[in-house]
């Protein structure tokens, strides 16, 4: 299988959790009905995407680029759409996240299979 297809398909399932997150905030301890199911079916077809992309990537793999974009790309939702303040510490935590991700795909020979 080519590798950007299978990361591609690892960052449909990012996206895909990042919605269910935020739809999930959205939810309001799910007393919203529209923003639960949103997060249901975001999460149903995260883990769909995500269990598909590991037939070729190791698991621990896969998921600290799930977990380390997931936790980036959260952040900028909640900075952009639901008032959330980043400091500095944040900024700087968020950009080691990053170069870690950046680490594992540039330099590490056990990424894919």
């Amino acid at each position: 299988m080519n590798p950007a297809i299978v990361y591609a398909v690892l960052v449909v399932a990012i996206v895909f959790e990042v919605l269910g997150t935020s739809a999930m905030q959205a939810a309001q301890h799910f007393t919203r009905l529209v923003p639960t199911m949103a997060m249901v079916v975001c999460y149903a077809i995260a883990f769909f995407f995500l269990s598909w992309s590991l037939r070729y990537v190791p698991v621990g793999i896969a998921y600290a680029i799930w977990s380390g974009l997931g936790i980036v790309l959260i952040s900028l939702v909640g900075y952009f759409f639901f008032g959330q303040k980043l400091d500095p510490a944040a900024l700087v935590g968020l950009g080691l996240i990053i170069a870690g991700v950046l680490v594992l795909n540039l330099f590490s020979k056990s990424t894919f299979h």
